[in-house]
């Protein structure tokens, strides 16, 4: 297998390379199709352990890629979503093992009836086709997303960040070679080779070998792909998640809830960026909660209710509210009543993830009605918005769109089903 510095080569004519990148996973995703979940499970392990075997050689091409990093002056955060350490490179592997445990959803069929005709009518699962991802920084995401779409009998073209680079050709490189030990075509996964952002204009509007298109990345990046693809989008622009805490709640349950959902993570889709909490107990769970919030560091920008209560917390601006801080900061604000925080909601929510807490059975079930996100919670942290944690396996991301897919997006999200119908000579009279 070749180093590192061999595996990336110049591209001259970016249009001319993506269409081959488009031909070649448009003609393995129909061996892929074929493929059988005993096949597609002998390559996800076969991946797994030549990730392992060369997790030097990973290593090696992560490190270039941090040098390059540096010398840029990326931010902290960015560096550490970039670095592939000992445990990352494990975990990808082990990752992958999991995605092979998983049912496979390819070929399922559900909802065969008899028609009164004769015929019977159902549905089967079956695969996307070709899958294009786009994200940002984190390398991992490579093996993930190649896991993920090749369990489903997709075809896919990953095309990561221009910072990782090298890792993540050299985690293609580990892709390919499980691939051809599994006896399937290494055009299932590709990786882009080139940093050139034309590559970016050219998958998404490939219509013709691209069936849909994944962006992970900054709102920008997403921005610019909802705008300009002509192949459909799943995606998710914001995660401005709330977390209402009723005047029926249970204080000790909302201020836990509250904590969790802020501070479990930072720098997630799911972590609540806004608080609303009901006038009549806001006395009994600001003062106790802004405490802990502020032994963990988080900043506070509250309404003048408030600041009212916890003197300490800064002013918030009309901005705060439509804001995804990804960072330990926090709005707060007083509302009257349920209504009046799905009207927040509403208004300034991005439909990701949004959860009440009460003790009252009809408030909850309006809540879980009224609010229109692709996750709505009762008495739960909002950070449970998670593939894994719904018993998904894994996800390839979070959908706020209404379709295909909404919420987090696990194998069945990258299948699509179509009718079938089982006749014994039947005509249509």
């Amino acid at each position: 297998m070749a180093r590192p510095a061999d595996i990336i080569r110049p591209v001259d004519d970016v249009a001319a390379y993506m269409q081959a990148v488009g031909e070649a996973a448009r003609s393995a995703s129909e061996v892929l199709a074929r493929a059988t979940t005993a096949d597609k499970n002998a390559a996800l392990g076969a991946i797994a352990e030549s990730i392992e075997a060369r997790a030097g050689m990973l290593a090696e091409a992560n490190a270039r890629d941090l040098e390059a990093a540096g010398a840029a002056q990326l931010a902290a955060a960015l560096l550490d979503r970039l670095e592939l350490t000992e445990a990352r490179i494990t975990a990808m592997a082990e990752g992958l093992r999991q995605i092979a445990a998983l049912p496979d959803p390819v070929g399922e069929v559900s909802n065969l009836v008899m028609r009164p005709s004769g015929i019977q009518v159902g549905r089967m699962r079956v695969p996307l086709g070709v899958i294009g991802i786009i994200y940002e920084s984190r390398p991992n995401v490579t093996a993930d997303a190649a896991g993920l779409c090749l369990k489903a009998g997709n075809a896919t073209i990953l095309r990561g960040g221009s910072e990782a680079i090298h890792s993540n050709t050299a985690i293609a490189a580990c892709i390919h070679e499980g691939l051809n030990r599994a006896g399937l075509p290494a055009q299932c996964v590709q990786v882009v080779e080139t940093v050139d952002r034309a590559a970016v204009g050219a998958l998404i509007t490939m219509d013709a070998h691209v069936d849909v298109i994944v962006p992970r990345g900054g709102k920008s990046l997403i921005e610019r792909i909802s705008r300009e693809a002509t192949v459909p989008v799943i995606k998710h622009l914001d995660g401005i998640c709330h977390v209402y805490v009723d005047d029926r709640a249970d204080c000790d349950k909302a201020i836990a809830i509250a904590y969790n959902a802020k501070t479990q993570r930072y720098g997630t889709c799911c972590t609540m960026e806004t608080l609303l909490v009901a006038r009549g107990v806001a006395a009994r769970v600001l003062p106790p909660l802004a405490e802990q919030y502020r032994a963990a560091g988080v900043e506070l920008r509250g309404c003048a209710e408030t600041r009212a209560l916890v003197p300490e917390c800064n002013a918030a601006s009309d901005e705060d509210w439509d804001t995804e801080y990804l960072a330990p900061i926090l709005s707060i604000r007083v509302v009257a009543d349920i209504d009046e925080a799905m009207d927040h909601i509403r208004v300034h929510g991005s439909q990701h993830t949004d959860s009440i807490v009460t003790e009252d059975l009809t408030r909850a079930r309006r809540f879980l009605r009224e609010v229109d996100s692709s996750s709505v919670m009762v008495n739960a942290s909002t950070r449970f918005a998670d593939g894994f944690e719904y018993g998904l396996g894994a996800e390839i991301g979070i959908s706020t769109d209404k379709l295909h897919a909404r919420g987090p997006v696990g194998l069945e999200g990258l299948t699509t089903q179509k009718f079938i119908v089982i006749g014994d000579g039947h005509v249509r009279q």
